[in-house]
């Protein structure tokens, strides 16, 4: 019974990381595919990219999250994303899942400056808990590793133009369990999202671009992010956001070429957790590039 506690916890609080982390990342704004399956990239240039993330910070066991990812323009109406995602949590008693997705947006112009793309995510999930490590295994509970692979299928809208984005999507809209020896161990739900940003451009040099993702998990309280990024001479971004009742997050970036950019962020937690960890990283590199020759000209980097 004491086994079965403590795997209850422990399961239950991998859910709450995993739903934070899907696709919670404080960097979301340079993957917008992660959240959205209809995100374009108007400038018509390949997007390749990795984003690392590690969670709370001297906690043993907490969550890290690698993200590769890359968009993919095929013309200037249809676009493909690829997101391969790996979400590891735990030291005795190990969950990792592994999310492979393949997006495809049709993007389609409703006006001389503003376009609409739909969009449809299809996927596999592959979710496994190993649970052999732990010193509680002697119990059937924990006898046996669990391993399941699980459909995903998800859709959006999404609205822009060359200085504004907003957009709706759900990237899963198959909920599903997975048991172990009997024992609901996981629970996916379907998550709702609503994005939007838009770019001011104060001066010559400086530009702002407040944005927001709203999150509704079903069955669950609704929860936010807002953030103000700004773009320095082309070169420099620097920001602040905030995600409801979990943390405060500084954010940094270098577009070290045209084409490469590296960024930074550093959540500084105000959850119950603030007084056992030291904050979380998270690094992401973006590097782009016209192989099929559709690149629309800007006389300045995208700023989304």
């Amino acid at each position: 019974m004491i086994s079965k506690y403590i795997l209850f916890i422990t399961v239950l609080f991998c859910s709450v990381i995993y739903a934070q982390q899907e696709p919670q990342y404080s960097q979301y704004m340079y993957n917008l595919s992660i959240v959205n399956p209809a995100y374009v990239t108007p400038d018509g240039m390949i997007s390749t990219g990795i984003l690392y993330r590690k969670q709370w910070t001297a906690i043993e066991g907490a969550p890290q999250t690698a993200n590769i990812f890359a968009t993919v323009p095929l013309n200037n109406k249809i676009q493909l994303s690829i997101n391969y995602t790996n979400d590891q949590i735990g030291e005795a008693i190990k969950v990792n899942t592994h999310v492979a997705n393949i997006d495809f947006a049709y993007n389609t112009r409703i006006s001389q400056s503003l376009k609409l793309a739909y969009g449809l995510k299809v996927g596999i999930n592959s979710f496994g808990i190993d649970p052999t490590g732990s010193n509680v295994n002697t119990d059937p509970v924990f006898s046996d590793r669990t391993s399941e692979n699980q459909l995903t299928i998800g859709a959006g809208l999404y609205l822009h133009n060359h200085n504004f984005y907003a957009g709706i999507s759900a990237p899963n809209l198959l909920p599903y369990q997975i048991s172990n020896n009997e024992l609901e161990v996981y629970e996916s739900k379907t998550h709702l999202y609503a994005t939007a940003g838009y770019v001011f451009n104060v001066t010559d040099a400086i530009k702002l671009k407040p944005s927001f993702v709203l999150k509704q998990v079903i069955d669950s309280p609704l929860t936010f992010d807002v953030s103000m990024n700004s773009l320095i001479y082309d070169k420099f971004e620097l920001g602040i956001s905030y995600r409801h009742d979990d943390a405060f997050v500084a954010l940094a970036g270098l577009n070290i070429t045209r084409n490469l950019k590296l960024g930074y962020a550093y959540d500084f937690s105000t959850s119950e957790l603030s007084g056992y960890n030291n904050g979380s990283h998270e690094f992401i590199l973006v590097y782009k590039f016209d192989l099929l020759n559709l690149s629309n000209t800007y006389t300045s980097p995208r700023f989304f």
